[in-house]
């Protein structure tokens, strides 16, 4: 629990806008959870009733070291039968209303919206 607390704690620009624009079920009424245990990881948001995870990445996710780790990690969520989706922190900050999106598509898919 100590680690999602300081996940939170040290969260970038980017994490704290998406966080205040989904917080208290802001996007069709699904209630979002941020720094949320999954398997063995930590995603940055995760609504458990669309099970739909949702990744803010930073420059360091270009990184091709991280871009492995990353598609490993997705793998693994995804073999858990989450969804998940990336954006970049230049997208989470520019166009957040992408975010909104994605939620609202997958309510589609999954026949809630």
């Amino acid at each position: 629990m100590s680690r999602a607390r300081d996940l939170r704690q040290s969260a970038g620009l980017a994490e704290q806008r998406v966080w205040a624009r989904l917080r208290g079920g802001a996007v069709e009424g699904f209630r979002v959870r941020r720094q949320h245990d999954i398997g063995r990881y930590t995603v940055d948001f995760a609504c458990v009733t669309l099970r739909l995870v949702i990744e803010i990445d930073g420059g360091v996710h270009e990184r091709d070291d991280v871009i492995l780790r990353d598609h490993l990690r997705q793998t693994e969520i995804e073999a858990l039968g989450w969804t998940v989706v990336r954006f970049t922190n230049a997208v989470a900050l520019a166009e957040p209303w992408r975010i909104d999106e994605a939620i609202r598509e997958q309510a589609r898919v999954v026949g809630l919206l």
